[in-house]
């Protein structure tokens, strides 16, 4: 993504009109801790300007299901943002929620967020980090072989000493994708003590795939508090995953959307960007979806978000904007129909997330780390004479398999 044309100095001018006021007219009552909190130390440097507006009351709340945490319908995902600047503009401008998670830039984004969390009321935001423990064994296909709990405390520790926090509001268990991870015993137990133990108020579990069996497997497991799923007009299964989401907010779990950006842009060649505010608002005219955590890097688009939160109904021009149904994209949808016909048994729909994060989230890095973590031949594709897999969405996913798994020979300092 460029660099925003806009400084935080003039961001903080033109902003929103009367976000900051309505933050703080709202936030104080509606997060409530479970606990109090003990005093933080004040901030070294002070706090930048509020933007001075009247309030708008038209500012729409939705409660995060059972949590009973009321959040703006758009809030923050972090997980490619640097500049704590920028997080801090979206806080004063009447965000609420911050999505991160343990391994986000190797653990960096949550160091980042912890340069300053711990200055602000901690009332005044909700927070937000995920743990990833395999449940999987890739070479036997069972769940449960190598699984160990205590990763859970042990992941957790660290993210909270990076945060400069004694707990998070939601510690999600990540990139779940079938009904046996989600049940598993052992991340129920570690999620379970975690909770006990006071270092997340809930629980929750995302899911990039297969979201709707992710989400009735947490229903039933009557542990969960919150899911965060994939959700976006792209998806050929929007309507079953509509479905499960209604399902489960009617159970009374907080349902938040992801990839509402459905990778950003239309094309291979990154020529014709997908309108951000249009696809924002198609999933926000869900009434079950609680909240969204699209990402953002610039205060330009920190600018686009705000807008929306302010305006969220879909319009029909915005339906207009998201019909050119006639190109890929860059959005795996995690169909799963590519699996089948890949002699090489390759993961394709998590490779295609890496090949998403690389290009269209220019976030080389994570894309990076995904690749890495799963089990490749070491030249992929090169066995076969020809592709057999067919791609629901279009994709060469021959040409994008090869482009992507380059990064494995990448020196880890060029992406940082």
């Amino acid at each position: 993504m460029s660099n925003s044309s806009i400084e935080r100095r003039e961001f903080l001018k033109l902003g929103t009109a009367g976000v900051a006021a309505s933050l703080a007219a709202g936030c104080a009552t509606t997060v409530v801790e479970s606990k109090p909190s003990a005093p933080t130390p004040m901030a070294a440097a002070p706090e930048p300007p509020k933007p001075e507006a009247p309030v708008q009351a038209t500012l729409q709340r939705r409660k995060l299901g059972r949590t009973g945490i009321e959040v703006p319908l758009v809030s923050m995902g972090v997980m490619n943002a640097d500049n704590p600047n920028l997080v801090k503009a979206a806080l004063d401008g009447g965000m609420v929620l911050l999505d991160t998670a343990h391994g986000y830039q190797d653990g960096r984004n949550e160091e980042m967020l912890g340069t300053f969390l711990p200055s602000r009321r901690r009332d005044s935001f909700a927070i937000c980090t995920k743990v990833f423990v395999s449940t999987l064994d890739r070479g036997t296909g069972l769940f449960g072989r190598g699984t160990r709990a205590g990763e859970i405390s042990e992941k957790l520790d660290i993210s909270l000493k990076r945060l400069g926090l004694d707990h998070v509001d939601v510690l999600y268990l990540h990139a779940q994708t079938a009904r046996e991870g989600v049940l598993h015993d052992a991340m129920l137990a570690g999620l379970e003590k975690a909770k006990q133990e006071g270092k997340t108020r809930f629980i929750g579990v995302s899911t990039h795939k297969n979201e709707p069996d992710v989400l009735r497997a947490a229903i039933e497991g009557k542990l969960y508090d919150v899911v965060l799923t994939s959700y976006n007009f792209k998806q050929d299964h929007h309507l079953e995953v509509q479905k499960a989401i209604g399902e489960a907010a009617a159970a009374g779990l907080g349902i938040v959307a992801m990839k509402t950006q459905a990778g950003v842009f239309w094309d291979k060649e990154k020529t014709k960007p997908i309108d951000m505010k249009a696809a924002l608002r198609w999933a926000l005219r869900d009434p079950n979806v609680h909240t969204s955590i699209p990402g953002f890097t610039t205060f330009d688009q920190l600018q686009d978000d705000l807008a929306v939160m302010h305006a969220p109904a879909l319009t029909p021009a915005d339906s207009e904007k998201l019909q050119d149904q006639k190109l890929a994209g860059l959005y795996c949808q995690g169909c799963e129909q590519c699996l089948e016909p890949c002699l090489q048994n390759l993961p394709i729909p998590d490779l295609m997330r890496g090949y998403m994060y690389g290009h269209a989230y220019k976030n080389r890095e994570a894309a990076q780390s995904l690749v890495l973590a799963l089990n490749l031949p070491a030249q992929p594709c090169d066995d076969c004479d020809t592709c057999q897999v067919v791609c629901a969405k279009g994709f060469d996913v021959r040409a994008r398999v090869r482009d992507i798994v380059r990064l494995r020979e990448v020196p880890r300092e060029f992406l940082i």
